[in-house]
């Protein structure tokens, strides 16, 4: 592989009946995660991001509600682990790169909404997240992953959609 080219990005999809079935699986994934992942949440607003990211806070046993950080951009979880919930919905152009990511990333996991504007050394080996709505309850999520920590992270999401 030359420097320039790209690993191929490997993909799966689940599809859930419910924002609690979107929250469960967000909760099975939070026990693979570890310090410096990084989470790449994409797809429209309703479409299922913060109940995922709900079911990620219990399963690290974070006693706080978890709440949209739209207007905060970042709110932190303590728990088991520390989770780091990034909206990046009103950040504007290369804005994000001065968001001090660096040193959150340091702390714990990065789970970051409107993720497709986050810089793209956060994204190299992250997992992706792709939520599409299918009905007034169904989502479809695709997770892709390329290269690290993310195809690592893909593998315990194709576990999860296997079950």
């Amino acid at each position: 592989m030359t420097a320039t080219s790209r690993a191929p990005e490997e993909a799966a999809r689940i599809v859930t009946s419910s924002p609690e079935a979107t929250a469960a699986l967000g909760e099975a994934l939070a026990d693979s995660l570890e310090v410096a992942d990084v989470l790449v949440l994409e797809g429209p607003l309703g479409a299922g991001k913060t109940r995922f990211v709900e079911g990620l806070a219990r399963g690290i046993a974070a006693a706080a509600r978890v709440r949209s950080p739209t207007f905060t951009l970042v709110n932190e979880y303590s728990g088991r682990k520390t989770l780091l919930h990034v909206d990046l919905y009103r950040v504007e152009g290369r804005a994000a790169e001065g968001l001090g990511l660096d040193e959150l990333i340091e702390r714990g996991v990065l789970a970051v909404e409107w993720g497709e504007k986050l810089p793209s050394r956060f994204r190299a080996e992250a997992l992706s997240l792709r939520f599409e709505v299918l009905s007034p309850l169904e989502r479809r999520i695709t997770a892709r992953a390329s290269a690290g920590r993310g195809l690592a992270l893909l593998a315990a999401w194709k576990a999860q959609a296997a079950k």
